[in-house]
């Protein structure tokens, strides 16, 4: 179905990054938005797109919304000063810090591995927090840098030698510590939620790793989500105030527990694997969004 209007969308993406997923979501992106008759340009952030001056915000970037495809959050502020964001920067603002996220899910009846966040430290650190840790969680623990993606900085300790190297490597780094969930090792779930709905979902094995993700070698397969994955999923993303995200689940004992949400989910993966447009739906939402506002 074509929309008839006339509409301009900006998305923005990072000037110094050269991602395959990003160049997906930007082309396919593009050709829905197209095709629902609105003209997309795109723009990097390094493009000097907006800044500061005289006390005020500027920019010279002309437009009826922006997609943002970027964790660069304080552009996305400046932006938003003008434009409806997808996603919005307090969204993605939380959902690149994985600690914030568990924060920001917390107390809202949502199952998440228990967490510790480690305390800032400059110089210096002894064991001391690390034995903590230990005898809070359960061994293995997993290990995880605040900010990264595609199942980077993120590591398993099987023992105390392990979890203080791992710390002492990190110790300059947010990060936290979480206990592993055994039941879903090398497994987890990836569900696309737009506009607050799920539209699609696959399972992502790895057969050596802990980690599943496609990057680091994982397999996908296109899975029938049942009710107690949709509800969770969609209550995330509306918790966070999310358009668009893909949202990691593992298995647990009795029920899905949240892994990690992610704001800027390639959808690379979910196209090819489980056959929905989620950049149709994706573009659709955000247009009727606009017209409705």
């Amino acid at each position: 179905m074509l929309y008839n209007i006339v509409m301009k969308g900006i998305i923005v993406i990072n000037g110094y990054s050269k991602t395959e997923g990003i160049a997906y979501q930007v082309k396919r992106l593009t050709e829905e938005f197209n095709n629902l008759g609105v003209e997309i340009e795109v723009l990097k952030t390094n493009e000097l797109i907006c800044y500061i001056q005289n006390n005020s915000v500027k920019t010279e970037v002309k437009g009826d919304f922006v997609v943002y495809l970027d964790k660069d959050i304080h552009i996305a502020y400046m932006l938003q000063k003008y434009f409806r964001l997808f996603n919005s920067a307090y969204s993605i603002e939380v959902c690149d810090d994985k600690i914030k996220t568990h924060i920001m899910l917390s107390d809202c009846d949502i199952p998440m591995p228990d967490t510790i966040s480690s305390p800032l430290m400059y110089y210096e650190s002894d064991d001391s927090f690390a034995n903590k840790v230990a005898s809070i969680l359960d061994f293995p623990i997993v290990v995880k840098e605040a900010h990264g993606s595609l199942g980077k900085g993120v590591y398993l300790c099987k023992n105390m030698e392990e979890l203080k190297e791992t710390r002492e490597r990190l110790k300059l780094l947010p990060h936290l510590y979480q206990q592993f969930v055994s039941s879903s090792y090398g497994f987890d779930t990836r569900v696309i939620v737009v506009g607050g709905k799920v539209v699609c979902g696959y399972n992502r094995v790895s057969a050596g790793d802990f980690r599943s993700n496609l990057e680091l070698g994982g397999t996908g397969k296109k899975v029938e989500l049942t009710s107690d994955y949709i509800l969770l999923a969609e209550k995330v993303a509306k918790t966070l105030g999310l358009d668009y995200c893909g949202i990691d689940l593992l298995k647990g004992e009795n029920s899905p527990v949240v892994c990690e949400v992610n704001s800027n989910a390639f959808f690379t993966g979910a196209e090819k694997i489980t056959r929905v447009n989620v950049a149709k739906i994706y573009a659709e939402y955000i247009v009727n969004q606009i017209k409705n506002d």
